[in-house]
């Protein structure tokens, strides 16, 4: 049985902190806010394979303010979804992200992204897709002052599971 999730999350920019996207630091004036590395690429594929499985999403399982989650690294949470899927008899299919961002230019950091993200979901990094777009200066991603991503992700049941 394949199982299709939809994820979406956004973060402002902010001075001070590391820009992490899809677990590559991208060099940029700014980073993201939030609890853990704020990798808001990470964390909407982190929804959109929740959802798939139908097991919530990011804030169930790793809620906002907790103390264990303040500066984690997106990818130890990736791991840690991909291990609740197996037990539940699910492994990720493929991914598909969108970065909405008027900057940086993500074009030069996507292979590394799919490559990284890829390695974390067991995966041939041919089944990770990541796109950049701008939001054509609408708004406030388009006035610079977050960056959204849209993710979908197919998962596969491996085995029979009253989990459904």
């Amino acid at each position: 049985m394949i199982r299709v999730g939809v994820g979406f999350d956004v973060h402002r920019l902010v001075s001070g902190r590391p820009l992490i996207l899809g677990g590559v630091a991208v060099p940029f004036e700014r980073g993201l806010e939030g609890d853990s590395d704020a990798d808001v690429l990470t964390h909407a594929i982190l929804d959109a394979l929740l959802g798939a499985a139908g097991l919530g999403d990011i804030g169930t399982h790793f809620g906002v303010g907790r103390p264990e989650n303040m500066g984690i690294s997106s990818l130890l949470l990736l791991e840690r979804v991909v291990a609740l899927l197996r037990t539940r008899g699910y492994r990720a299919n493929n991914v598909d992200a969108t970065v909405v961002a008027e900057a940086p230019k993500i074009g030069p950091f996507i292979p590394a992204m799919r490559e990284t993200l890829a390695k974390v979901l067991g995966i041939p990094e041919g089944r990770v897709n990541v796109k950049g777009t701008t939001a054509k200066g609408l708004g406030s991603l388009g006035a610079g002052e977050g960056i959204a991503t849209f993710a979908t992700a197919s998962v596969l049941r491996r085995r029979a599971s009253r989990h459904l």
